[in-house]
């Protein structure tokens, strides 16, 4: 684990990996703070919706968290982690130390991954699911250039999509997992040019894409059997 000191930079390989403790055990958190002039989409409990944001953190639970006080759980973190203002919080009962980091023409990727609880989006069962096994994909991505809302909105249906992709390739016979959540950073508007689009055969979607295809492949290769075991 690396000392308690936090690594700031606009790269997402400037994550920094602290640590923090629950049921007395020390857990991982994976700490990004690009600072200010940074806006941020998030499906994350903390800090979700479109606005400005200075940093993301990443939390690893233990298995089975039963906390009723997420938010105000991941504020804490955060403030211990020296981080202040507005972020993004997400959490996970998977490795964060695994994290897998790619990069595509100036488009970055992490990925934290647990797909031990996955099923197909659209399952007739009504939900529910109590398995205590890891089963979270965090996606967090970086992009160098503004977006409008829209294409915002637009780079978390790409990433998505990229995800569902790494794990069918991979075999998984999955979209993902129940508690899947996704953040996408770009620099705020400041009066130069904002691209409108960040689908798949945009120029920066295209971009996100890839970068976030080889994170998640990466990070959900090992966890699942090679394919002459599987049924």
């Amino acid at each position: 684990m690396l000392p308690r000191t936090l690594l700031t930079g606009p790269s997402l390989a400037d994550a920094a990996l602290l640590g923090h403790v629950e049921q007395g055990r020390e857990w991982p958190l994976l700490v990004w703070a690009p600072g200010p002039g940074v806006r941020m989409v998030s499906s994350a409990v903390l800090g979700g919706g479109i606005g400005e944001r200075q940093w993301v953190v990443n939390a690893q639970v233990p298995p089975g968290y039963a906390r009723l006080d997420p938010v105000a759980h991941l504020r804490d973190l955060a403030s211990g982690a020296g981080l202040d203002g507005a972020g993004v919080g997400l959490m996970t009962a998977a490795s964060v130390a695994d994290r897998r980091y790619a990069a595509d023409g100036g488009a970055q990727a992490v990925v934290t991954a647990g797909i031990g609880v996955r099923g197909w989006a659209a399952a007739p069962e009504a939900g529910g699911v109590t398995s205590p096994r890891p089963g979270t994909i965090n996606i967090i991505v970086s992009l160098p250039v503004a977006l409008t809302d829209a294409a915002l909105v637009n780079a978390v249906a790409t990433a998505t999509e990229a995800k569902v992709q790494a794990l069918v390739e991979l075999g998984a016979d999955a979209s993902g997992t129940p508690t899947d959540a996704v953040c996408v950073a770009a620099p705020s508007p400041g009066g130069g040019a904002v691209e409108s689009f960040a689908g798949p055969r945009s120029v920066w979607g295209a971009r996100l894409a890839r970068a976030v295809h080889a994170a998640t492949r990466a990070a959900c290769a090992e966890l699942l059997p090679p394919p002459a075991a599987r049924p």
